[in-house]
């Protein structure tokens, strides 16, 4: 098949959308497929522009079997409401000449990556142009969460940008998401039954297993080995809530002097977190670190960290937990009961309301203080990812129902006659 991926965020880019969307993109490569992207410049998660590789004489990169133009893209330094949305419109706009490019090629398929929501209508058009097949896969319910969370105010704008999002989720051949929640919301906003996929974010468990020797990281940071660390490895954003780790750092710094936090990540929220920090000697600092090291970064967790904004519950699935899952290491998270988030961690860890700082401690003292516990809570969240999350059977089953949309007949499944391809994540780490 042709395949055309056009989306905002992708590789080099080592955490959330980006890293996903590369990866899937390098898999589909390898299977035999012919694929496309347009995407804009890397720049998540330190809100920066970096330069990508050099492009060739038709203005595209060559990056593991997969053809990119990258689009003009303006990024603000300090990501407001207002800021956030022109820098969505930028892309949707400075992207047009790449996609017009495309309509020569005649793609089977146009995949479209939202967010930005705001491109999705010209992605959908374009197919149509050319008589291919228009799928959107929502990563974020970007609108929703800007509204909950206050970057977006107004009821009548609320009203204007939900009608565009409904009107444009009903366009699509195929409309998938990463979590049951948010299928049933896509259900919600009108979107036919029959148009929905389930198509999860993943993890290679063959690269972030279990184990039970002492990562290198305790060494070069000066922790003990028998000290109990708790690690926070992720994008650092508003809609995170880690402003409850440096008041946990600070709550617990007596009452358990063997426990270390440990916050790894880049992004708008990282100076604060630094400042908060500052005199914290239970607390270390990390900047993103190398893909090749993430299994030893999540192996010298005892507890992963995942907090989270509550008023983003449902909105979002944390990407970052499938990695938590993978190293079979517990998981405290912070969520409301019933969302989808608490029911993955329940029993695989522990889960305490967004927020509630003496809820958090105390969670976190418990599995601190039992190692019988840690245990049997992380052995149960590895065989959630094993038979959940696998990178190569989410993918296939991905690849069978794009061959479904386009009409072509199906072949053998494809981790019968390929190889894994190179991590989309050459570069960093840490995985929002």
């Amino acid at each position: 098949m042709k395949i055309l991926l056009y989306g905002l965020n992708f590789a080099p880019e080592p955490t959330g959308i980006g890293k996903y969307s590369g990866e899937m993109a390098a898999w589909l490569a390898a299977a035999g497929h012919e694929v496309r992207v347009i995407a804009a410049p890397p720049y998540y998660p330190a809100w920066k522009k970096q330069q990508s590789d050099a492009a060739g004489p038709d203005g595209s990169e060559r990056w593991q079997g997969v053809r990119i133009w990258r689009a003009p893209l303006w990024v603000p330094s300090r990501p407001t409401g207002a800021k956030r949305v022109v820098h969505l419109l930028s892309f949707a706009i400075g992207s047009l000449p790449a996609l017009l490019r495309q309509l020569f090629w005649k793609p089977d398929a146009v995949m479209v990556v939202v967010p930005a929501l705001a491109a999705a209508p010209a992605g959908w058009l374009a197919a149509r142009l050319c008589g291919a097949k228009a799928w959107l896969h929502v990563q974020d319910f970007e609108i929703d969460a800007a509204f909950r969370m206050g970057l977006l105010k107004g009821r009548l704008a609320q009203r204007i940008v939900g009608r565009f999002e409904r009107w444009t989720l009903r366009r699509f051949d195929r409309v998938s998401t990463i979590s049951q929640r948010m299928l049933e919301l896509l259900r919600a906003k009108g979107v036919d039954a029959d148009r929905v996929v389930s198509f999860p974010n993943w993890v290679d468990i063959s690269a972030i297993m279990p184990t039970n020797r002492i990562s290198p990281y305790r060494a070069e940071l000066g922790i003990a080995d028998d000290a109990v660390v708790a690690l926070y490895s992720g994008s650092m954003v508003g809609k995170q809530g880690l402003e409850l780790l440096p008041l946990a750092a600070r709550a617990l710094a007596e009452r358990l002097p063997g426990l270390v936090f440990v916050l790894c990540g880049e992004g708008v929220y990282r100076p604060s977190l630094e400042r908060d920090c500052a005199s914290l000697a239970n607390v270390r600092m990390l900047p993103l670190q190398p893909s090749q090291r993430l299994g030893e970064l999540l192996g010298m967790a005892d507890v992963h960290l995942l907090t989270q904004h509550a008023q983003a519950a449902d909105l979002v699935m944390p990407s970052k937990l499938t990695g938590m899952l993978s190293s079979g290491r517990p998981v405290l998270a912070t969520a409301q009961p019933g969302t989808e988030l608490a029911n993955v961690v329940q029993g695989r860890g522990r889960v305490v309301p967004p927020n509630d700082l003496q809820a958090f401690t105390a969670a976190l003292i418990e599995l601190a203080e039992s190692p019988a516990l840690r245990q049997h809570c992380g052995a149960a969240a590895r065989r959630y990812a094993e038979e959940h999350l696998a990178r190569d059977r989410i993918l296939v089953d991905f690849e069978r129902e794009l061959r479904l949309c386009v009409g072509r007949t199906c072949v053998p499944p494809v981790e019968c006659a390929i190889a894994s391809p190179p991590s989309a994540t050459d570069d960093q780490a840490t995985i929002t």
